[in-house]
């Protein structure tokens, strides 16, 4: 079997998926106490990285999707499809799991 190299620039979702970089989740607590990685929550905001063409409506026509590259977006808590490229952590999801874009 061949090996595939990934890289951001390699992968291109389909349908109304989305590709978003997940921003690093909280190392501290307000209150100052360090976190270790099992008690750290799964963070919920990402950077879109990549884009899929939209999802096909019912004429078969492609509905423009609400997000662009480089959107910083809120999402579902355990939505999509964890991915590791390298150091960097992503996660594939749809559009409908996407709940807000940060301003």
């Amino acid at each position: 079997m061949a090996a595939v190299s990934l890289s951001v620039s390699t992968v291109k979702p389909l349908g109304d998926r989305v590709f978003v970089k997940v921003s690093a989740s909280e190392e501290k607590t307000a209150g100052g106490i360090l976190l270790p990685d099992t008690a750290k929550e799964k963070p919920q905001v990402g950077e879109v990285v990549q884009v899929g063409p939209g999802k096909r409506g019912d004429d078969g026509a492609r509905q423009d999707m609400e997000v662009k590259i480089g959107d910083k977006v809120l999402y579902s808590k355990y939505a999509g499809t964890d991915i590791k490229l390298g150091t960097e952590e992503y996660v594939l999801l749809s559009e409908k799991d996407i709940l807000a874009i940060v301003a």
